[in-house]
């Protein structure tokens, strides 16, 4: 039986105590002593490959909501602790948006790091998502906490003000009148609620690592924080005008959520200027890892770990190398072969690509195109060498 929600969870989410507690199923006929063995060995045997599905010493998470679609089924979805999964089994339309939240920002995530070595790729029938790179506590783990953090608060707050969720709804709290640079307005229309938003995820996303309290559940919690704020940050006022002839002289105004691609830029550059630390001996805070580096601030994203270069397999590490990415002749940035290919050289490819061009509108009502062929250079880079492969599996 489920115990209840904790009182620091009612306290984040008053409408817990409002809503009537699942009612249970009724019992049905009693089966016979046979049946019952054969489906307790069956249970044991399903109990058995899940956990022999799951890689050594990685523990699995809630991201892996993304991947179930409308099949969220609290108790099936591993790495849930007590309190998520109390969360999930009390608001299943909630955890409807988790899981749309996720699949957004590991979306967005992927498009940051295109370009880059490590391309925030996923592993199919995964349950921890990203396999054992997010062991090490590096910039790259920073990240994906803070932008997981954020995809939630994202998805949670856009459902709230569409009309999807029966438990919150547009933001109650601007009411009134207010003024900026423009001057006065009254708010109306339906402001994001960004207030449900956050206090939900945080109380979701964060129970795993309160339960932990240690050096690198401290740094979750702490990139946790800078998803959320960052979302809040970037909240739009849009208004419309009333008076004669649109002359607004009286405005309406509402906050409005800016688009995810807004937030996954500016934890980008947060991921570019992350902050190296080390724990207090008391476990509680960060100091600079090494004297001389500049403290971090609730804004930056903080890391312990050295990342590894990517570049070649390491299984231990959670790398999956860059043989056979795509990779740019000319470019001298990340995506340039010099650097994606970690200095091993690129195989060059012909490829003829067939593209719509021409496009014309005929009357009425339909668009011709013919289609262009172009025969372009891909590069793509080398594989290491068998032995230097071999050192790193």
């Amino acid at each position: 039986m489920l115990k209840p929600v904790g009182a620091e969870e009612a306290a984040q989410l008053p409408s817990l105590r409002s809503r009537a507690p699942v009612p249970a199923l009724a019992p049905g006929p009693a089966a016979p002593d046979g049946s019952r063995a054969s489906a307790r060995l069956g249970l044991a045997c399903l109990l058995l490959l899940l956990l022999l599905s799951l890689p050594a010493r990685v523990d699995t998470s809630w991201w892996y909501i993304g991947a179930l679609g409308a099949r969220v089924i609290c108790d099936n979805i591993p790495g849930l602790v007590s309190r998520q999964r109390q969360l999930c089994q009390r608001y299943p339309d909630i955890m409807r948006s988790v899981g749309e939240g996720a699949r957004e920002w590991i979306r967005e995530c992927q498009h940051q790091f295109r370009h880059h070595r490590w391309n925030c790729t996923t592993l199919d029938r995964d349950h921890t998502v990203f396999g054992r790179v997010m062991l090490r506590s590096s910039r790259e783990a920073a990240f994906v906490y803070a932008i997981s953090s954020a995809g939630v608060v994202h998805a949670i707050t856009r459902a709230c003000s569409q009309g999807e969720l029966s438990v919150c709804s547009c933001d109650p709290y601007t009411r009134g009148r207010h003024h900026d640079q423009r001057g006065d307005f009254d708010w109306g229309g339906c402001s994001d609620n960004i207030h449900y938003g956050v206090r939900f995820a945080k109380a979701f996303v964060d129970a795993k690592e309160k339960r932990l309290k240690d050096a690198r559940a401290l740094m979750n919690l702490h990139n946790n924080r800078c998803g959320r704020t960052a979302v809040r940050r970037f909240l739009k006022l849009e208004c419309k005008c009333h008076g004669v002839s649109g002359s607004c002289t009286l405005r309406t105004c509402w906050r409005a959520l800016s688009d995810f691609r807004r937030t996954g830029d500016y934890l980008r550059r947060r991921y570019d200027g992350a902050v190296q630390v080390t724990a207090t001996q008391d476990g509680a805070n960060f100091t600079a890892a090494r004297q001389g580096y500049r403290r971090a601030t609730r804004t930056d994203l903080v890391y312990f770990d050295n990342s590894p270069d990517y570049c070649v397999l390491d299984k231990a590490a959670g790398s999956l190398g860059t043989a056979g990415r795509v990779c740019s002749k000319t470019s001298k940035g990340t995506d340039g072969c010099e650097i994606m290919c970690c200095g091993r050289g690129y195989d060059t490819t012909r490829v003829t690509r067939v593209t719509q061009c021409e496009c014309k509108f005929h009357w009425c009502c339909a668009v011709r195109c013919k289609e262009c062929r172009n025969t372009v250079d891909v590069h793509t880079c080398k594989a290491p060498k068998k032995a230097e492969w071999l050192d790193q599996t």
